[in-house]
């Protein structure tokens, strides 16, 4: 998710199958009840769910002017050979949606959450303060989450599942790390068959009767700078010796940092942000050259 950036963006158009129909089983629906200053909040996980898998038109590069940096290094496909964990953000690069926005407009918020987007996007906002006020603006309910979860099956990236597989038969660890919330990343985790504890992402917090009442705070993605916390808690906790960060944005782009991510390859199969694309250490449009480099 990178709603705040300033610098150009180019979309990339994307059309999708629809799914006929989608069921999800509730007796599946798990709660778990976390205390809060308004009582006891729920928080809400479905783990039962069907994956759509996009088509994304590549963008052509001559036009973007990175040339360069979508052929690595030497030196960073020697590191991507070598990696011992990946990070993933999610919107935008594992899903194709922005998952804040996609709930929004099912809950029948999309233009005003779109509009104010827009202008925090012309000037410098605190994450957590773009995030509160977009919440605000549709505060969805535990029932109405779970309605969008049925209804709205996962949109996953071309090729995302063949390199996740492949990572994980190369016993490479493999994390999700998002601005979104657990709620919507945990069936795209459990499609992928990456652990809950290995997902750092908000989660949406419910009162006694479903109602919203807010996001956890003390998650560190809910703060600006927190993906580069997430991977250096990550990398402090497992002692790595090199990981990777691929993503589509600026919050992306800062865990690569020392006690971090050791290189960034940014995802732009959804969208090209320049700036961020600029500073990558590998910039790709779909997933295949990770895939081929590891074989």
């Amino acid at each position: 998710m990178e709603a705040l950036l300033t610098s150009r963006v180019v979309p990339v158009q994307v059309p999708f199958r629809k799914l006929s129909s989608f069921s999800a089983d509730l007796s599946c629906l798990e709660l778990r009840r976390y205390p809060c200053r308004r009582g006891s909040v729920s928080i809400m996980n479905h783990p039962l769910v069907h994956p759509v898998t996009a088509s994304v038109q590549p963008l052509r590069v001559s036009a973007l002017g990175h040339e360069g940096n979508t052929v690595p290094s030497k030196e960073i496909l020697d590191l991507w050979r070598n990696v011992e964990a990946v990070c993933f953000d999610v919107d935008s690069t594992v899903c194709v949606d922005e998952g804040i926005d996609e709930l929004a407009e099912f809950c029948g918020a999309g233009k005003a959450v779109a509009e104010w987007t827009a202008r925090a996007m012309g000037g410098s906002v605190p994450f957590e303060e773009a995030l509160a006020a977009r919440l605000s603006l549709f505060k969805p309910s535990l029932s109405k989450v779970d309605e969008y979860l049925q209804k709205t099956p996962p949109r996953l990236s071309p090729g995302i599942e063949e390199l996740v597989k492949k990572l994980r038969a190369n016993k490479i660890d493999v994390y999700l790390i998002s601005g979104g919330f657990r709620q919507m990343i945990n069936p795209v985790a459990s499609i992928l068959g990456i652990p809950r504890e290995n997902i750092f992402a908000n989660n949406l917090l419910f009162g006694n009767s479903g109602e919203f009442v807010g996001f956890d705070e003390n998650e560190p993605t809910s703060r600006s700078g927190g993906k580069a916390k997430a991977v250096q808690h990550i990398r402090k906790g497992r002692l790595y010796k090199t990981m990777a960060m691929i993503g589509d944005g600026a919050t992306d782009l800062e865990a690569r940092k020392p006690g971090g991510a050791d290189m960034f390859i940014c995802y732009a199969g959804v969208q090209l942000r320049e700036a961020v694309a600029a500073e990558a250490d590998w910039l790709i449009f779909n997933f295949e050259p990770l895939i081929n480099s590891l074989n």
